[in-house]
């Protein structure tokens, strides 16, 4: 054979699974055969290299089916992952950002049990800054505590050999009643998912697959556990995954709590999931798709009045994303009326900033930095009496609208300071922060004359800080430093 032309290209095919699930008779199954079909799926992508031989383009656009309008001509490598590698490689410490290992919880310091120390107070995590080692030990504890009679808890992505999935199959060996909702349609994870379904189902874990036509994106643990005044639910909430490798690399905050009322909705919570009831109300907890739309829209309205009635009104809130028309339509209704409204939005924003009498009083900052920006946080001033909420949801219509998803409030005074602490340092952030002009394009703040803030550095060093004054407070001693005498 003559070699005539060659090219390096690359194909984006289409992942989603098309799947009855009101017809499907075994949904694990079916997700089964369905990923099987994924590698051949239709073909939406093509990119190619710039000086591709116009003979090679022609045959695969024949063989892939695929339009000129989705043929994307690349100058340099078409695929940068290789780069990965080259990170790994020794030598080179001095061109990376200094390794950083999570720091201890200062509130988890003074006592091992973790049910005690929740039993103190509302408990406030901040990952990776803050290790993530509380969250897998509350369900090691749990497994392992004789008093605790049900743990229950959804799982959309985990890592590859998870503690979290060992500690609750040994639970359910340990004949605790054992509830998981394995989400087996969380996307690129159905395969991980379905091996971690079938582990815990043979361990006798009771494994639900969640609600026909919704995803299961909220993030919940729910810990049952007899007590000398009765029975007492322990509840962990958070913004980001049951993963504790991603955790290290991901920014999310958690929340632990024996708040009664918290625990009787994560009671609702999990019995609406397994299908046994629909709540009738809820205490504390917002919850998608049924309410957490109007939720949202019902706090960005109250501003907006607010702020017709000349009282205090102002909106801050990150997220992954924003896409969603109704939610947008109503934030620009509050800018009109006078409402500050100031986000931080890692990815997607369909939001214009900065538009005269449309959105001249929205600041939209996207943070790009070692880690991952995931947390969801919502800042509602409220007429001086502010509410701070944290979530699983972005405001996009499948957060809202085609998920369950989970936001909860952030009651006890000083977490909610901490919690608006971290909006405030990353709306100041000018190192790592890119901020959303009128035409859509970003820019990086202007720096002259003004303080360096990065706000991941701010928070680690915030987080080794805090650990030295906890240590400060348990033992002074521990803290002097002894010089010896010279001969």
């Amino acid at each position: 054979y003559n070699v005539i032309a060659y090219s390096p290209f690359r194909i984006m095919r289409n992942a989603d699974l098309t799947i009855d699930e009101e017809e499907a008779v075994d949904l694990l199954e079916e997700i089964q055969k369905q990923l099987k079909k994924r590698q051949w799926g239709e073909a939406i992508r093509l990119e190619i290299d710039e000086k591709m031989d116009k003979s090679l383009l022609k045959i695969l656009k024949r063989e892939l089916s695929i339009s000129s309008g989705d043929i994307y001509e690349i100058g340099g490598p078409l695929d940068l992952t290789f780069l990965m590698k080259m990170y790994g490689l020794e030598g080179f410490e001095h061109l990376k950002a200094p390794k950083y290992i999570p720091q201890r919880v200062p509130a988890l310091m003074n006592e091992d049990d973790i049910f005690t120390n929740i039993r103190k107070g509302d408990i406030l995590l901040h990952h990776p800054y803050e290790t993530f080692a509380p969250v897998v030990n509350f369900v090691k504890s749990a497994a392992k505590d004789p008093d605790v009679l049900a743990i229950k808890q959804t799982l959309y992505r985990v890592s590859g050999n998870s503690p979290i999935i060992a500690a609750l199959a040994e639970a359910a060996d340990n004949g605790k009643q054992v509830s998981v909702l394995v989400e087996l349609k969380a996307r690129f994870d159905e395969e991980n998912n379905i091996n971690w379904a079938k582990k815990l189902e043979k361990a006798g874990c009771h494994v639900i697959y969640g609600l026909v036509g919704l995803k299961t994106h909220s993030k919940i643990t729910l810990v049952v556990r007899r007590e000398e005044d009765g029975i007492r639910r322990y509840v962990h909430l958070g913004t980001g995954n049951y993963n504790d490798s991603t955790a290290k690399l991901y920014t999310d905050l958690g929340l632990m709590t024996c708040n009664p009322q918290i625990g009787e909705d994560a009671t609702a919570v999990f019995n609406m999931l397994s299908g046994y009831s629909e709540p009738l109300h809820w205490n504390k907890l917002v919850v998608a798709p049924i309410w957490l739309r109007n939720r949202f829209l019902k706090m960005i309205r109250r501003e907006t009045q607010n702020a017709l009635k000349k009282k205090p009104a102002h909106i801050m809130a990150k997220m992954n994303s924003l896409c969603d028309k109704e939610i947008i339509a109503a934030l620009y209704e509050a800018s009109c009326a006078g409402v500050k409204i100031e986000m931080v939005i890692r990815g997607i924003c369909c939001l214009k900033a900065g538009i005269p009498n449309l959105s001249e009083n929205i600041e939209v900052h996207s943070i790009v930095g070692n880690f991952l920006e995931h947390a969801r946080v919502f800042y509602f001033e409220n007429d001086g009496s502010p509410e701070v909420y944290m979530g699983s949801a972005d405001w996009m219509p499948r957060n809202l609208d085609k998920r369950v998803e989970i936001m909860f409030p952030v009651e006890e005074e000083s977490l909610r300071e901490q919690v608006m602490h971290v909006l405030k340092v990353q709306l100041e952030d000018n190192v790592k922060a890119h901020i959303l002009k009128p035409d859509g394009t970003y820019e990086k703040p202007d720096k002259r004359g003004k303080v360096l803030v990065s706000s991941q550095e701010q928070f680690c060093e915030e987080a080794i800080n805090n650990v030295e004054a906890e240590l400060g407070k348990m033992d002074p001693v521990s803290n002097r430093v002894f010089v010896p005498v010279n001969s």
